[in-house]
This record gives structure tokens, sequence and C-alpha cells, in this order.
């Protein structure tokens, strides 16, 4: 079963209480405790909304953090994972029919319990976040904050020209409308053709249901990205630690 040598291994400390911020930056990740002291003393560094001065002190597990206005996730015990889901693959941790599962790509590299944020059908591939931070992936899979996901779709062609305009527009499923924040045709194949559709929706199969009642039904789906963070050359069945900088971006598009 595939492994990723670069899912990190556990070894996050176990905190009794507040610690010198400039040692809280540098744990996290920001650079070396001097460069961390420089920060705190430019005023660049916030801790629970007030600016915060050499000397001051925090809890990684309670503390708010901000380093030039973005958040930073200062507590070292949460994981957050970018995954590329082989076609084939259930999106559940461990499946009680035996089918292979997420956590079988991720065997003992990874020490802490993570979970998936949002599914991709077996029949699909591509882009999931494994995480143990609760409060973010419930905000990432929750509709009112709109996080955009994009997937890269094979389809039947030919591909009309107003269909973006009809996917913008909306349609009707049975289980409501739906509409596209962003449409386009990437590559045409004869009777085939790649398009990328971006939208909000978190409804079960919502992209392939929305291209077959449109006459366009996939018969490949990829997701490229969630909100900021994008697949990239990430291999089929590898994962790979989020940055400090993609953490913020989340924390970002979530409104934290």
């Amino acid at each position: 079963m595939p492994r990723d040598d670069r899912a990190p291994k556990s070894d996050a400390p176990v905190y009794t209480g507040p610690e010198r911020l400039q040692k809280v930056l540098a744990a996290a990740g920001v650079g070396s405790r001097r460069a961390c002291e420089d920060l705190i003393f430019r005023r660049r560094v916030t801790v629970n909304g007030r600016v915060a001065q050499l000397g001051d002190r925090a809890d990684p597990t309670r503390d708010v953090i901000h380093v030039d206005g973005q958040r930073l996730q200062v507590d070292t015990r949460l994981v957050y994972l970018a995954m590329n889901k082989p076609r084939g693959v259930v999106s559940t941790m461990a499946d009680e029919k035996g089918r292979t599962a997420l956590a079988d790509f991720l065997g003992n590299r990874v020490e802490q319990r993570v979970y998936h944020v949002g599914r991709l059908d077996a029949d699909s591939e591509g882009l999931l976040l494994l995480t143990n931070d609760g409060t973010l992936a419930h905000r990432l899979m929750h509709p009112s904050y709109g996080v955009p996901k994009t997937y890269l779709c094979q389809v039947t062609g030919p591909i009309p020209r107003n269909l973006g305009k009809r996917l913008a527009a909306g349609v009707e499923l049975e289980d409501g409308p739906v509409k596209v924040d962003s449409f386009r045709v990437v590559d045409t194949l004869g009777k085939t053709a790649q398009v990328e559709v971006t939208l909000h929706e978190g409804r079960k199969h919502i992209v392939r249901r929305l291209l077959a009642e449109v006459g366009h039904p996939v018969s490949r789906l990829v997701r490229t990205s969630i909100g900021p963070i994008r697949l990239g050359d990430l291999r089929s069945g590898r994962t790979r630690r989020l940055t400090n900088a993609e953490v913020a971006a989340l924390f970002k598009a979530v409104g934290d």
C-alpha cells in the first residue's frame, strides 16, 4: 500500500501552560527565537487581538496568534495534510467492508487521529484535506462559509458555447437549484472534452449530477483545489503536510 515519507510523524510536546511567545512562534516554524523576538519587537505579532510585547507569554493550546495579520496555528498537536485520493478508494478513514480507505495510505507515520474534510466518491479522485482540527474542518465544510472547490472533469462533448452561462445562471436538480462559480473548457478531443468547474456546493455527487443534467455526463472527475489549497503535482496516493502559509490561508478563507 502506498506510503509517503513526507507525512509527519508526531513528536508534539505536552504543554503545561503559557510559554514565552518567541518560543511558541519558533516551535510553530516561524523562524529562530531571535527572529521571532524581532517580529514581536516590530509589533507584527498579536495575541488574542492585542499587539504583543517582548516578555509576553502565550498558551499554544488556547491563544489566537496572528503574524502580519495572518492567523498562525501554534498548537503543534494539530495536523494538516493534503492528500491525492486515488480512484477506487472510499472517503472514510476505515471501511467496515474491508475496502481500501484513507488510513491505509497513512500507516503509522501520523500518530494523531485525523479526519477527512468533505468527501469524494469512490469513482472520483484528487484533493482531500485531513486534519484533527475540528473547528477548521467544520468551517471548511459548512456552506455558509462558501469555500470554493474546483474540479477537472472529462465529459461527453461537444460543449456548446453558452453552457458556462447556463451553469452560472443555475440548474434545477431534484434536491434544489445549483449554480457554478466559474466554468471553462480546458480541452476538447473528438467526442470528449475536459472542463473545469468551480462551485462551493457540498451536496453528494453534485458535480456529476449537475453536468449529467445538462447533457454532459462525467467519465472522470479530479478535485484540484479546496479554497486556497491546490493539488499541484502531488502524486496519486501520496500526502503532504500543509505549510504554515497554507494553513493561514485556510483560516483566512473561513474568515478567521
